[in-house]
């Protein structure tokens, strides 16, 4: 076993779960959220000795942090420990306090325990430092979205290309906007354990159902916008 490995373990039996941090089961799993999932910090860019790790609170609950390290030497966290208010977020800076070539290549990992209203989960988030400097199409964690090539013109006659007269893309577009209006339905319902009057229990919804309709809701949106354009471009 690896001696970050080792690590690792003895500060999990040390942190072993208290009375401010109940034990987590099989059925008490609670999902985490953090971006980015893993930190990377150059020799030779005295800027990215520092990182920021933002830790995300979708639940309408507080919850309970703790970061810990296999190489606790190597790194500064600041508020390490703390707490999260119900649909909020906090950011964790992280900084490499030894950046020297003898530990170029490391991979050191982090991990994020988190508890609240009888539930806890952990995330990973793994550390390198890496020689030189930081890529321009990596700075802030975006990568710029290269653009979309344009139609041979010169080769092609517009005829080619252009939609096909017919009944397709309209019934498309009818059938993103229904989904649309679904995903948007059930982002308004209450979630699970929130008292509700007009909403009955059984309709209620989880976080991981709204997370999905949320991300459906925007690729519908995308979708019809795009086959607007297509109806615009038929005759």
């Amino acid at each position: 076993m690896r001696r970050s490995e080792q690590e690792l373990e003895r500060w999990e039996k040390r942190d072993a779960p208290g009375p401010s941090s109940p034990p987590v089961g099989p059925a008490e799993i609670l999902p985490v959220f953090v971006f980015p999932t893993e930190l990377v910090f150059y020799e030779g860019q005295r800027s990215t000795h520092k990182r920021v790790l933002t830790f995300y609170n979708p639940y309408n609950f507080p919850l309970r942090f703790k970061m810990l390290c296999t190489a606790p030497a190597l790194y500064t966290v600041v508020e390490a420990e703390g707490s999260v208010r119900p649909r909020s977020c906090v950011d964790i800076v992280v900084r490499h306090q030894d950046v020297s070539s003898m530990h170029l290549g490391r991979r050191d990992r982090f991990r994020l325990k988190v508890w609240g209203a009888g539930r806890g989960g952990c995330r990973e988030v793994w550390a390198e430092l890496r020689e030189g400097q930081e890529p321009p199409q990596d700075k802030g964690g975006v990568r710029p979205v290269p653009p979309p090539p344009q139609p041979a013109r010169a080769v092609l006659s517009p005829e080619l290309y252009r939609p096909q007269r017919g009944a397709g893309n309209l019934s498309q577009f009818i059938m993103y906007v229904v989904i649309g209006l679904v995903c948007v339905a059930v982002l308004m319902l209450p979630l699970q354990h929130e008292h509700s009057q007009l909403v009955p229990t059984h309709a209620h919804v989880t976080v991981m159902q709204k997370l999905v309709c949320a991300y459906v809701l925007g690729e519908s949106v995308w979708t019809c916008y795009y086959s607007l354009i297509s109806l615009t471009m038929i005759k």
